[in-house]
């Protein structure tokens, strides 16, 4: 048995719904499934503890001596990066030095991103993705980094967009936004490595196939979201990068890892052993 990782967000429980509970053949392979937020996965694969798992493409510098990127499974595209937002009250001039920013993470690309579009920012506070719309409000001279479905709530909630984090990257960078990827553990065997990759897409083709029935798997670890919501993030976050990273998913990864390198410029990271050939 093999440990298996990822969030309970709606992109991750639809890619991952048919392998985990048994709606293809998983050719024999079982899994220990755990699912957690993206900060705690990061912390997990700094760690190692996890055979497969999930993780933010801001952590992978940190992770290349243990893990592997699979060519299934991830998130990229265009249009669904971060946000960063204040609240509306707030005078934006100057808040780079003086205004506290809430960031999902620190090993997240979120993080990353708004270090590209914004250098010279260091008060930061990280926290939960999910508890950063309440902070804003809650501290009107703060900003925040939003992700996931919160780039749909939080105009409801009075808060305004600063900047486009992932439009920024597009523009900047010309390439689609790498946010989050599958890893394996190098201490799982190869060919198992190439079976769960293969499993992977061969899951995300049944969901697609099914689509846009929105599964109880899915419902239930989202039970705050209304349904509407939950097939926007599908919409968003799942598509052909999400098959196979390809030749401009994994040019878009050692971009944002060249970018890591710019800033860190001590970390050593070798580009030839990033994805599982």
């Amino acid at each position: 048995m093999f440990t298996l990782a990822f969030s309970p967000c709606p992109n991750d429980t639809f890619i991952f719904d048919a392998l985990v509970n048994k709606k293809i053949d998983t050719e024999g392979l079982e899994f220990d499934v755990v699912l957690e937020d993206v900060q705690t996965l990061n912390e997990w694969a700094l760690q190692g503890k996890m055979d497969f798992t999930k993780i933010s493409y801001g952590v992978l510098p940190l992770i290349l001596e243990n893990y592997k990127i699979l060519n299934s499974g991830g998130a990229l595209g265009k249009g669904v990066g971060p946000l960063l937002i204040s609240h509306q009250e707030l005078g934006i001039e100057n808040w780079e030095q003086e205004n506290q920013i809430a960031i999902p993470g620190e090993n997240t690309t979120a993080h990353l991103l708004f270090t590209l579009a914004y250098p010279n920012a260091t008060n930061k506070k990280f926290m939960v993705f999910n508890e950063i719309e309440n902070y804003v409000l809650q501290n009107k001279n703060s900003l925040g980094v939003i992700i996931h479905e919160n780039r749909f709530t939080y105009q409801q909630k009075g808060l305004n967009k600063v900047l486009d984090l992932g439009e920024y990257w597009e523009q900047t960078i010309k390439l689609p936004i790498p946010l989050g990827g599958i890893v394996a553990h190098k201490r799982v065997d190869i060919k198992i490595v190439k079976k769960v990759d293969r499993l992977i897409k061969k899951s995300l083709e049944y969901a697609f196939e099914h689509y846009p029935i929105i599964t109880n798997y899915v419902k239930q670890h989202s039970q705050e979201m209304e349904e509407a919501v939950m097939k926007q993030h599908i919409d968003l976050y799942v598509n052909d990068f999400s098959l196979n990273l390809g030749i401009d998913g994994k040019a878009a990864v050692v971009r944002l890892l060249e970018v890591y390198k710019n800033i860190h410029p001590n970390t050593e990271i070798d580009f030839d052993n990033i994805f599982l050939n």
